[in-house]
């Protein structure tokens, strides 16, 4: 199996920033309890409250699909739509 690693960063508008930190701990609880992830951080910046860092491990190609594929359907999706993302991923051989 080839581990999927995301990380890098989202920008949140001034005007989504209370709707996003209030969906936040839920995205999170349920996105660690996918079957297939490893690690799922996100971190709001000290410095600029708009920016959150990501960083997310899974344990394979499919895994992480499935978890776009919710992600993309649930609440969080709704309330992140008009994010800005800016992510790397990386598929680590075996």
């Amino acid at each position: 199996m080839a581990k999927v690693i995301l990380s890098g960063y989202i920008i949140v508008p001034d005007k989504d920033l209370d709707a996003v930190l209030h969906a936040l701990p839920e995205h999170i609880r349920l996105t660690q309890a996918e079957c297939g992830n490893m690690t799922f951080r996100v971190q709001q910046s000290a410095d600029t409250p708009q920016r959150f860092d990501v960083y997310e491990e899974f344990i394979d190609k499919p895994s992480f699909e499935f978890h776009q594929r919710r992600v993309k359907d649930s609440f969080w999706g709704k309330v992140t739509a008009d994010v800005s993302r800016h992510y790397d991923i990386v598929i680590e051989a075996e």
